[in-house]
């Protein structure tokens, strides 16, 4: 039976993404971005907060036009990678690798739309964007 690893996000990022690049040269870019979880009625609204990487074109256009609280659309799979810690401790992080990243609204200090879908096929291409407030950020 085949399996199926998709995972498609809504959230804000929650503090400016910084671009690196690797010792070969390649872009990535690591955000965290704030999903708000489905309640019952009644219950008190949860946040999540979903780490997620990116590489090459997709990171530099995610570093070039996202900030802390910008909107955005993350289509990618889950990994999960082990390392040691500098003390040697085992650690294990589960994250998404972003292979496209939707910018659902403009920024706001810009007059120019900069909703572009980062998918590596399509780097140019405007996305209609969702008007919301400050009081939509989770944080």
């Amino acid at each position: 039976m085949a399996s199926l690893n998709r995972v498609i996000l809504v959230g804000r990022i929650v503090r400016d993404p910084e671009l690196k690049k690797t010792t070969s040269g390649v872009s990535v870019t690591s955000f965290t971005i704030a999903v708000d979880n489905i309640v019952r009625s009644g219950a008190e609204k949860t946040t999540s907060f979903i780490p997620c990487t990116c590489w090459n074109k997709t990171a530099e256009h995610v570093a070039k036009y996202c900030s802390k609280g910008s909107l955005v659309g993350i289509d990618g799979r889950l990994t999960q990678r082990s390392y040691e810690d500098k003390n040697n401790n085992k650690r294990s992080v589960v994250e998404v690798v972003a292979d496209s990243v939707q910018f659902l609204e403009r920024k706001s200090d810009d007059s120019q739309t900069n909703n572009f879908d980062s998918t590596p096929d399509n780097s140019s291409s405007i996305q209609e964007g969702i008007d919301s407030t400050d009081d939509d950020l989770p944080f």
